[in-house]
């Protein structure tokens, strides 16, 4: 995939990712873009990861290029939400986009008026660097 940053992903979570797709079978519409991610990860054990590397339930600060509108939210799986406006699904495309990106890296995602650029500014917290290698 031409144009793709190279993404990164630990172990446990691809794991965990990889048994999601199997128990909720093609059952929501990004189903093929997080296949595609997980696809083309490097995957690296959690003590390895990059602090500066997007992971599951890390809280990631981030920007649509396109508008210049910026977010903080946390990358949780499904299960996880809450209601609460500071989370993101896994399974949400701007989850899908932000899933493995380190700082600075850019990925387009599909948007209501067809794409939008996702660029990561900083990763606020991680579990891997805070010791939480096995959440």
């Amino acid at each position: 995939m031409v144009g793709k940053p190279q993404i990164t992903l630990s172990s446990l979570d691809y794991e965990r990712l990889q048994r999601l797709l199997e128990k909720d079978g093609p059952s929501f519409a990004g189903r093929e873009a997080l296949e595609a991610e997980l696809d083309r990860a490097d995957v690296l054990e959690p003590k390895d990861m990059p602090a500066n590397v997007v992971t599951m339930n890390s809280t990631v600060r981030f920007t649509i290029v396109e508008t210049g509108k910026t977010s903080t939210l946390q990358l949780v799986y499904p299960k996880d939400l809450d209601g609460s406006a500071e989370k993101v699904s896994v399974l949400a495309p701007v989850g899908i986009a932000l899933l493995g990106l380190s700082v600075g890296q850019e990925l387009p995602m599909p948007s209501p008026t067809g794409h939008v650029t996702v660029r990561v500014d900083a990763i606020t917290w991680q579990p891997e660097s805070a010791g939480e290698l096995h959440r």
